[in-house]
């Protein structure tokens, strides 16, 4: 938790890109037999948060508290900085499926599995 706390914080006061997802199987629910998909998905929102904090115990929950409002994201299991300094959160379910990831970074996310590689 600590080590995802000061990596939250080097984002505060600053313009980030944003991703933030859940999978179809994140909040399934069954209806008439059916299981029906939900899903929420945003790539590269430009956002600008004041103050972000990481709770729980684990799963975790992580809140980015913006000027008008809360980014929030429940469920977090793992995480990870890569080479780029882009800050990687994922929950995952006992089966190891993603559930929910919520990513910061300080460049555009790529759209394309080719501009990742550029």
């Amino acid at each position: 938790m600590q080590a995802v706390q000061a990596a939250l914080s080097r984002f505060v006061g600053d313009d980030v890109y944003l991703h933030l997802e859940t999978t179809n199987g994140a909040y399934a629910a069954h209806r008439f037999g059916q299981p029906m998909a939900v899903c929420a998905y945003i790539r590269n929102g430009r956002v600008r948060f004041e103050r972000a904090a990481i709770a729980g115990n684990r799963p975790y929950r992580v809140g980015l508290k913006m000027e008008n409002g809360w980014i929030y994201a429940e469920g977090l299991t793992d995480y990870e900085v890569d080479e780029k300094g882009r800050l990687l959160l994922a929950g995952h379910d006992d089966e190891g499926r993603l559930a929910v990831a919520l990513q910061l970074s300080r460049t555009p996310w790529p759209m394309s599995a080719i501009e990742e590689e550029a």
